[in-house]
């Protein structure tokens, strides 16, 4: 891949300046290797998604897939808190606050590296629950069916390939995103903030210090909610009321009668 092509002539490049820095070389080839090869599109790759209305029902279809129990769980897990794969195969009990309904992300284990709290939604507690009830509530929450460690990764992208549903783990999050633009009123910032991205106006950045957590517990109780909508109340008539007052709605309306 291009990228990766880049990064290792990148790091080949900084170990050659650290011997011409040593007086063991005095030239860096990596600076002509960088002129020569072909020149890539800068245009960033966009991962693929579904829309948000079709979220659901590839929730459903993982549910009802043969899936380990964990991968089915965590990949649910995943698209509730809007996480990155790896933040979520990565997720330890101990990372998990159930009382104060609260997943806490090390900073160790965040692309940004910086701690981020995620606020759980009853959904996501009831993903736990079970999870829990799959292991002994120790180590990771999604370990692996056979290892007992962190699952794999590509578990999910392989899952969602079978499945047949066109999107990567990580295009989950575009369709959270979308979602919060074009079905919610919540300001930007409480939306970036859900997805863990750094603001990249740093003067900005230095005076808002609030991670918005209040706002963003409600803003991930409604996207389980869509996720998940409640069954409607069905209020079924009785039928011996209907039989003693019937109601024509094309009938005439009664007509007083003088005595």
């Amino acid at each position: 891949m291009p990228v990766t092509a880049q990064r290792l002539r990148q790091r080949i490049g900084t170990v050659l300046k650290w011997a011409i820095a040593q007086g063991y070389r005095l030239d860096n080839p990596a600076d002509a290797v960088a002129c020569a090869l072909p020149r890539q599109s800068c245009r960033p790759a966009h991962h693929p998604s579904i829309h948000y209305e079709d979220v659901a029902d590839a929730i459903d279809a993982v549910r009802a897939s043969n899936a380990s129990p964990s991968a089915r769980l965590a990949l649910e897990f995943m698209v509730l808190t809007a996480a990155r794969s790896g933040e979520v195969t990565g997720c330890t009990w101990q990372e998990i606050d159930l009382q104060g309904r609260t997943w806490t992300v090390p900073a160790s284990r965040m692309k940004a590296g910086r701690e981020h709290r995620v606020p759980l939604s009853d959904r996501a507690l009831a993903i736990l629950d079970e999870a829990r009830a799959l292991g002994d509530g120790r180590g990771f929450v999604f370990p692996g069916p056979k290892t007992g460690q962190a699952m794999f990764r590509a578990r999910f992208s392989r899952l969602l390939k079978l499945l047949g549903i066109e999107a990567v783990p990580h295009g989950f999050r575009t369709s959270f995103r979308v979602w919060t633009m074009e079905r919610t009123n919540f300001p930007r910032e409480v939306c970036e903030t859900a997805l863990a991205h750094t603001n990249p106006n740093k003067a900005e950045a230095a005076y808002a210090r609030s991670d918005l957590f209040s706002k963003r517990r409600d803003l991930m109780e409604r996207w389980a909610r869509f996720l998940s909508p409640a069954p409607a109340d069905v209020v079924s008539l009785d039928a011996r009321l209907w039989r003693e007052f019937p109601v024509n709605p094309l009938a005439p309306p009664p007509q007083e009668t003088l005595s």
